[in-house]
Parts: C-alpha cells; structure tokens; sequence
C-alpha cells in the first residue's frame, strides 16, 4: 500500500469517526473509524521508514569503465 492509500484510509477513518451519525446494527461506525486511522498512520509509518531507509543506503558501485584502444594499420 502506497503513501497515497495511508492517507486515504486516514481520511476515511476520521470521516467515519467525527463527522458521521449513522447508526448501524451490530457494529460501531466510531471504532470502525478509529481502526482505520490506526492502519493508515501505521502504514504511513511504514513507508517513510523503508523510503528513508532505501534514500540512505549508498549507490551501488559503477562498474569500471574499459576503453579500448583499437588501432588499425
């Protein structure tokens, strides 16, 4: 899941849980809002983690370049 679906799911978290009144048989819209705020800000967690982590490790090595010098008489 990408940064782009962390904040989606972070959005449709805190819709849920502050600006919806619906009440529902057998499930609570609140705690349901509240777990997806919680998936989203541990995936967003996540991702900078692993984006930091691969920004931080060195290039691998270039390969030597070889030049040759082909001389025809």
């Amino acid at each position: 899941m990408g940064l782009g679906g962390c904040i989606l799911l972070i959005g449709i978290g805190a819709i849920l849980t502050f600006a919806v009144d619906w009440h529902v048989q057998g499930m609570n819209i609140h705690v349901a809002g509240l777990v997806l705020m919680a998936v989203g800000i541990i995936g967003t967690a996540a991702y900078v983690s692993i984006f930091k982590r691969r920004r931080l490790q060195a290039p691998p090595p270039a390969a030597p370049i070889v030049e040759e010098d082909r001389r025809y008489y």
